[in-house]
C-alpha cells in the first residue's frame, strides 16, 4: 500500500509540475490534495505511523545505550546533545506536530 501512494503521490506531482492545462486544473488538483490529507482516516494513520516511528527510535536508543553504556556519553558533542534533549522535552508536552495527543 505504502509503495502505491508513493507512486500515486509522484505521479500527481509530476502531472502538476509537467501539465499544460492551466492553472485551473492546478488548482482543482490542488483543492483534491488538501482535501485528502485533511481527511480523519488520513490524519490517524500519519499519526499512528509517526508514533511507531517514535517506538522504534526509542527502542534503537534504550538498545545502544545499554550496549555501549557510558562509552557513548563522553563523545557524543555537546550541541546533539542539547538537541536531543530539546526534543524529548517537547515531545513529552502531550501533543504531537499534527496538535493531536499521543494515545
Amino acid at each position: 500500500m505504502r509503495y502505491r501512494l508513493t507512486f500515486v503521490a509522484g505521479l500527481a506531482l509530476g502531472y502538476v509540475f509537467g501539465t499544460r492545462a492551466g492553472r485551473e486544473r492546478y488548482e482543482q488538483i490542488r483543492k483534491s490534495a488538501r482535501r485528502i490529507s485533511q481527511n480523519p482516516a488520513v490524519r490517524n494513520t500519519a499519526e499512528s505511523a509517526a508514533q511507531t516511528g517514535r517506538e522504534f527510535a526509542d527502542k534503537a536508543v534504550h538498545t545502544v545505550t545499554e550496549k555501549m553504556g557510558d562509552r557513548v556519553s563522553g563523545r557524543v558533542p555537546e550541541s546533539v546533545a542539547q538537541r536531543v534533549r530539546s526534543l524529548r522535552e517537547r515531545t513529552q508536552g502531550g501533543e504531537d506536530d499534527w496538535g493531536t495527543s499521543n494515545t
